[in-house]
């Protein structure tokens, strides 16, 4: 056991700002706007050796407008709480330029009732003129104040020496002969969730995971950051890590109010650039928008390996019987967004959702709703099998056979009459699957030539759900020989 820090206190005292510092990259969102942070946000770190989890979490208390009721700020303190249970060690932080708030005291009084070790954070400490003034903080109860600037990196060495030192010190890991599984030695595969608001991504994690992880509710826009979330299966005696990254809505741009949102928008294109494999959501009900082609058109520029999850299902499917009944004495209607009523089997609206998505056909589609479990075992089934797609490497004398009986099968179009030789290609990546070709020339390897060769590729070796990426490499030109006249008597 590696060991949980997590931070704590009221909003906009900059908890998000020495998460990301302690971490060493921007994780959390971090902006002037109080309660920015809602969902636990946790990361693997690491201090002089010593490997540890950070958890931020949302700031405790209610925010100017907030009622006792809202949603968001219940689920919000719910992981804040859930946060501080499982934490070894607690970071308090204060803000020293604003004083001791009434709200510290209250955040104070509720960690004291947890009993574990609490070292108040006096943060926003930007130079030694300010100390002294962090002197109030003792008010709080907790023998240890450390001054710090989390945006400056002032004063961190102290504080996180002071945090190592309270961890439970590492126990030796020894094999069990009755061990469940056997760790996998791969390391864990990152699948970012996205999609537009409300299609259900946050729900679909909860579902996997068995938890309240990330904070649901009906009102857009309540995932902010992009949150990662470790998740285990296994399978066949093999225990298989992954990280789940919720993400935040994409909403069309003009919909875009607030620069929290566009941070959030650019914080879930960072997640899929990063993710191995991207589950992209959709909606059952409202069916593929333009918003969802904008998103796909991501994952596709990004080259990441893709799954279509079509999520609420089973609000569809009640409504089938309806329909049927009312097409059996009328005329077939068309739903607002193009998708004919008809479409009420699985077969049939995977067949529609892969036409309007054409430029993700290789992505299987699977249809799930978070709310009763429907199929989400054929979902982690699909992930396992992309997964292993994206990790196969061809044999080069295969691939070779099975490209050259494509190509003579089927020689792209020529204005000049120029035919294409094919001299011999290999595998120079695996995810993406990144195939060499070495040509005469790469002037005749238009998009539908590509795509020729990729469904051949497709029909040999599946790669279900991976993009091919083709790269034709055309053979160096002869260059003539220069020779010097000779010289006449």
């Amino acid at each position: 056991m590696s060991g949980l820090i997590a931070i704590v206190g009221r909003p906009n005292v900059g908890k998000s700002a020495l998460f990301n510092r302690i971490v060493g990259r921007r994780i959390a969102i971090v902006h002037d706007e109080p309660g920015v942070t809602r969902d636990r946000i946790s990361a693997e770190a690491e201090w002089h050796g010593r490997p540890f989890t950070l958890v931020d979490t949302g700031g405790i208390g209610l925010l100017r407008g907030e009622k006792a009721k809202d949603p968001i700020a219940l689920a919000a303190f719910q992981q804040v709480q859930i946060a501080i249970g499982a934490a070894q060690v607690i970071l308090l932080v204060v803000n020293v330029q604003e004083g001791l708030a009434p709200l510290d005291h209250e955040v104070a009084s509720r960690l004291r009732q947890c009993g574990k070790p609490v070292l108040v954070v006096a943060n926003k400490v930007d130079s030694q003129k300010a100390e002294p003034d962090m002197d109030v903080f003792a008010r709080l109860g907790f023998d240890k104040i450390f001054p710090v600037s989390a945006i400056h990196g002032r004063g961190i060495e102290p504080l996180m020496e002071a945090a190592i030192d309270q961890l439970p010190k590492p126990a030796l890991r020894e094999a069990s002969a009755g061990a469940l599984a056997h760790e996998s030695s791969k390391p864990p595969l990152k699948l970012a969730i996205v999609g537009r608001p409300n299609v259900g991504k946050s729900s679909i994690i909860n579902a996997l995971t068995q938890s309240e992880r990330v904070i649901v509710t009906p009102i857009p826009g309540t995932t902010r950051d992009a949150v990662d979330v470790p998740f285990e299966v296994v399978t066949e005696g093999v225990r298989q890590k992954y990280v789940l990254i919720d993400t935040a809505g994409v909403r069309k741009e003009r919909r875009v109010h607030d620069s929290i949102e566009f941070y959030s928008i650019r914080r879930t294109e960072d997640s899929i650039d990063r993710s191995d494999m991207v589950v992209l959501m959709l909606d059952a009900e409202s069916g593929v928008l333009e918003q969802d082609k904008k998103v796909a058109d991501k994952i596709v520029e990004s080259r990441k390996a893709c799954i279509l999850v079509v999520n609420k299902w089973d609000l569809v499917s009640q409504e089938v019987a309806e329909i049927q009944k009312k097409q059996a004495v009328k005329k077939p209607k068309f739903r607002k967004d193009g998708a004919p009523e008809t479409l009420s089997t699985l077969a049939e609206f995977g067949k529609w959702v892969q036409e309007k998505l054409f430029f993700l056909s290789y992505a299987p589609v699977i249809f799930t709703s978070a709310k009763s479990g429907f199929h989400l075992d054929r979902l982690l089934e699909a992930v396992r099998y992309v997964g292993a797609q994206l990790q196969q490497k061809i044999p080069t004398a295969l691939l070779n056979r099975t490209l050259n009986a494509a190509i003579e099968n089927r020689q792209p179009v020529s204005n000049q009459g120029h035919r294409l030789k094919f001299f011999y290609a290999t595998q120079v990546r695996l995810a993406p699957p990144t195939f060499l070709l070495f040509v005469n020339t790469d002037e005749l390897f238009s998009d539908s030539y590509v795509k020729y060769l990729s469904g051949e590729l497709r029909k040999a070796f599946g790669y279900e759900g991976c993009p091919i990426v083709l790269v034709p490499k055309p053979r160096p030109k002869t260059i003539a020989s220069i020779r010097r006249p000779k010289k006449h008597a």
